[in-house]
């Protein structure tokens, strides 16, 4: 098999090349950190020193990168992806929107690239272990040949062959997620107010009907023990209900709990701190309530 191309590795892409190589697959990798360059290369992948390396000596390339933008950059700047020898299928695993995977289809093509994209739902344990969810869309000929490549990291849903179809239903599986951790951040805040035990106030939720994603394992691995270590940045949720809100204010869908969170992240930001956790939003919404979001477990 030649070799597999990704860029990205950051928490989640690292997790996800460590993943192919574990399963002894070829892998050319990049990166703008030397570091988690050299963790990949201690693996067993190749380093490459730039994207357009990995384009010139890989097929099938993935990218998992922070930002739409940054993405954008990758495969279609200068001397990025699209300017590859080798590229046919170009993966994008990043939330990065419809709007800019349609660009992406448009603009790869131009140079005989097929366009997939494939964000992931699972965080940075899924994708170490395996267990993520993926979303995808691109040309159902060759989706074959992607689709053996995706089930190293996890489960992996064809959403069709319209270009960001994958990033839609992405967007609506964090528009929950999201919204799952604002609301029992206020359920949550009304009880302790009212003198309840927070931790039986989860036990109590976890066997009814306002169990959530949230409930289960957000408020037990890092809101109990107020570490609001969860591993996923409040800044790249607040990225990805921008461009939630923002796609479904173009389709002429109004998301008045979306909109609340977004700007409850947008507040976490500037409140907590620029590398908070997405779980921080509690803070914020207890400190609105009186409650010391700095107080200890």
């Amino acid at each position: 098999m030649s070799n597999i191309g990704f860029i990205g590795l950051g928490r989640m892409g690292s997790g996800m090349a460590l993943r192919l190589r574990a399963a002894g697959l070829p892998v050319i990798v990049h990166d703008v950190s030397h570091e988690a360059v050299a963790r990949l290369a201690e693996a067993g992948a190749q380093a490459a020193q730039s994207a357009r390396a990995v384009a010139d000596a890989s097929e099938i390339l993935l990218v998992s990168l922070p930002m739409p933008d940054i993405v954008e950059q990758v495969l279609l700047g200068p001397d990025g992806v699209a300017q590859g020898k080798a590229v046919k299928i170009a993966v994008d695993l990043s939330t990065s929107g419809p709007q800019l995977a349609q660009r992406l289809a448009d603009g790869l093509a131009k140079h005989g690239i097929a366009s997939f994209d494939a964000p992931v739902s699972g965080g940075v344990k899924g994708a170490r272990e395996g267990r993520l969810s993926l979303m995808a869309s691109g040309p159902a000929a060759l989706w074959p040949q992607v689709e053996p490549i995706l089930q190293h990291f996890g489960k992996a849903f064809f959403m069709g062959e319209t270009p960001g179809a994958g990033q839609t239903m992405k967007l609506v599986n964090n528009l929950l997620g999201a919204v799952a951790i604002a609301v029992t951040a206020e359920g949550m805040t009304m009880g302790i107010k009212a003198g309840l035990d927070p931790a039986k106030m989860i036990e109590v939720l976890n066997q009814s009907t306002g169990v959530n994603a949230a409930t289960k394992d957000k408020w037990p691995r890092s809101v109990l023990p107020r570490t609001f270590d969860f591993g996923f940045a409040a800044a790249l949720s607040y990225k990805d209900m921008r461009l939630c809100v923002d796609e479904a204010e173009a389709l002429g869908v109004h998301l008045m709990l979306g909109t609340h969170v977004r700007d409850l992240l947008r507040r976490t930001l500037e409140e907590v701190g620029e590398d908070a956790d997405f779980t921080a939003m509690a803070k914020v919404v207890e400190a609105d309530a009186g409650l010391d979001p700095d107080r200890p477990a």
